[in-house]
């Protein structure tokens, strides 16, 4: 008993001891512990107050501040005689804050009463379990007793806001582009030149309480005004052009087609389009898949209109002229395991000169060209003649085609690409590069953009040669009597030389092969002052009847036609022996379209916007009645009806409709 009390007396200290100790670390341990959480502490603070400080006073200050950003009216866009094709008209946007709205349900029966087409199902679907700012129609047009009747409804709002029209509908659309509910462009020309077309904002910053309500305004950026677009395009033309394309692929029951005009002295657009195309002012109830310019933006295999580059090539590098010979094998050229044959089975040509091989359009003569050439020396003008490149044309999406970079190729290769195989290129590239013939062997970069009105001053365009004018002559005379006396007959405009090139070229499909074909035609009038080119291609029409001047060559024929006319060009003509020079003039003069009906009569300003009426009356000394907004659907008096008194003329506009 003793030795326990013994152990006991002895055993009790230890125990206090190791209970003292276990006290002493979890205290250390929480000490330890607030230390390291004040650490963490002071270093956030330091992060926060030093490191993050200016982001956070940012931040603080986006809480209690406010923009609003108010937009000029966007710049209009104009042709070249300064003809409408994107301007602005006055429309509404309505909104509520359903939790402002003192009558209930009864404000939205009214509402939709005055706006029949915002029904009061459309209303409730768009204000459900919402107590917040929304939209119920945006640009909407209203007329003037709508709008004083929907300012009285109390937690509905009404605001004039601009809309953007395209008065022409589809007319230039895959260049021009579209605006979003915004006005801010997103595609085309309105998405390129958004910052100039839109202008800069007037910007109001204002300081706001807990609930949002603007309590004192701090300042006001200036706003810029929107800058209007004058274009290279001649409106009357692109119609005539988009409407013989369109016909041209309805009547051959082709995929699509494409159509270029370019002045070849001054590298301006005049006309651009494919078809099918698509209207601008409805882009949210249609597909946008022919919204893109498939001219500039998808390259295809040329075919036959790529052998007048090694023509032109041969010339410039002193392998041939217009009367050297080449052997064409009798329609038949092996190379390697491959047979090369004329496009028509039946040609089986021997000796042809070069006139003859352009004229024929013979593969096998083109193929011993370019043989003789070799390929550094053809690559290099075809590099000359931006094959392979990006023109720069002020319209985005622009491809720069599929060409081969290695400075040699197999012998198959070489001659595929010599008749416009194994290499694409864009309608714009083509267009681009038969204007250096045309104009004597310079390259200009093609522009749509010919001034903007605040600077008015005309854009230069560098020239820069790439071809000799002897080379550039002598293929004009070859391609002269191609029209004339070979594959592009269908392309003779009576009293005018056409020079021109006719193409039938395979078109490849996903599977690695070919499908269908491609025809086109390149051309332009020779005897005249004023040159311009023209390209045409239709993809893969149906049937037997395929080939260029069956299909393209019409094409060409209308549009080339009307701007001859049109412009009245007649001093370089070669009149033949006993024609009436006076008769002849007054003939082609009366072809031109005109909205003049005569001096005494009312001219018609039916489907016109109001800048092009205004413009129209100036010159005609007409004084303008103006009623309604967006386009002319009426006039009195009407017209041709001869003025009686006064020379004055009142319209009616009405916004065009879209569902």
């Amino acid at each position: 008993m003793l030795e326990g009390v013994v152990f006991a007396f002895w055993g009790c200290p230890n125990f206090l001891m190791r209970n003292y100790l276990k006290e002493k670390k979890q205290i250390s341990l929480i000490f330890f512990s607030f230390c390291f959480l004040f650490l963490v502490v002071l270093i956030k603070a330091f992060y926060i107050q030093v490191v993050n400080k200016e982001k956070l006073l940012k931040y603080s200050k986006k809480q209690i501040l406010r923009e609003y950003k108010i937009y000029p009216n966007r710049g209009n866009i104009f042709d070249r005689e300064g003809n409408s094709l994107a301007i602005n008209i006055q429309t509404y946007s309505i909104f509520t804050i359903p939790r402002n709205v003192s009558e209930g349900i009864s404000s939205y029966i009214r509402l939709s009463e005055i706006v029949p087409s915002l029904t009061l199902k459309k209303i409730q679907r768009k204000i459900y379990k919402r107590k917040r700012y929304t939209w119920l129609a945006r640009k909407i047009s209203l007329n003037d007793k709508q709008v004083r009747q929907i300012k009285d409804i109390k937690g509905v709002y009404i605001e004039a806001v601009p809309k953007r029209l395209y008065p022409n509908q589809s007319l230039l659309s895959q260049s021009l582009g579209f605006v979003g509910l915004d006005n801010k462009g997103l595609a085309g020309l309105e998405y390129l030149f958004d910052d100039k077309l839109r202008g800069k904002a007037k910007i109001i910053k204002y300081i706001k309480d807990a609930k949002g309500r603007p309590l004192k305004f701090e300042s006001a950026e200036r706003a810029r005004k929107a800058n209007n677009l004058y274009l290279t395009i001649d409106k009357d033309l692109q119609s005539i052009a988009e409407k013989a394309l369109k016909e041209a692929v309805l009547k051959n029951k082709a995929l699509n087609g494409g159509v270029g005009v370019m002045d070849a002295n001054t590298g301006e657009i005049l006309a651009i389009a494919n078809y099918p195309t698509f209207d601008p002012n409805r882009v949210k109830n249609k597909s946008l898949k022919n919204s893109k310019l498939s001219f500039i933006s998808d390259p295809f295999e040329p075919g036959s209109a790529f052998k007048t580059f090694t023509v032109a090539s041969a010339f410039e590098n002193k392998i041939a002229m217009p009367d050297t010979n080449f052997y064409c094998e009798r329609g038949a050229l092996k190379i390697g395991e491959h047979v090369i044959r004329e496009a028509d089975l039946e040609k089986k040509h021997e000796w042809l000169s070069v006139t003859d091989i352009l004229k024929y359009s013979s593969n096998i003569g083109v193929t011993k060209m370019a043989f003789d050439l070799t390929f550094p020396k053809f690559r290099k003008t075809l590099v000359q003649l931006k094959i392979g490149q990006k023109t720069g044309i002020e319209i985005p999406g622009e491809s720069r085609g599929i060409f081969s970079s290695k400075q040699n190729i197999s012998p198959l290769s070489l001659s595929n690409i010599s008749f416009g195989q194994g290499v694409a290129t864009t309608g714009i590239q083509i267009l681009s590069a038969y204007s250096v013939i045309a104009n004597g062997g310079y390259y200009i970069r093609p522009t749509i953009v010919k001034k903007w009105e605040k600077d008015p001053e005309a854009l230069k365009r560098k020239k820069i040669r790439v071809l000799s004018k002897e080379t550039t002559d002598a293929l004009t005379d070859i391609l002269v009597l191609a029209v004339e006396e070979g594959t592009g007959g269908r392309a003779k405009i009576p009293y005018f030389k056409i020079a021109g090139k006719t193409s039938t070229a395979q078109r490849p499909d996903k599977e690695g092969g070919y499908s269908g074909y491609i025809p086109g035609f390149v051309g332009y009038p020779v005897n005249v002052k004023d040159r311009f080119v023209v390209y045409v291609y239709i993809e893969k029409p149906e049937g037997e009847d395929y080939y260029g001047n069956r299909v393209a060559a019409p094409v060409f024929r209308k549009i080339a036609h009307y701007y001859l006319y049109k412009n009245k060009d007649f001093d370089e003509l070669a009149f033949e022996e006993g024609i009436n020079t006076k008769v002849f003039k007054s003939m082609v003069v009366d072809k031109a379209p005109t909205r003049l009906i005569g001096k005494k009569y009312a001219p018609d300003f039916i489907g016109l916007d109001k800048i092009s009426a205004n413009k129209l009356a100036a010159s005609q000394s007409v004084r303008l009645l103006h009623k309604g907004i967006g386009l002319v659907i009426s006039q009195r008096p009407s017209p041709g009806r001869e003025f009686r008194g006064r020379r004055s003329v009142e319209l009616i506009y009405s916004p065009p409709r879209y569902d």
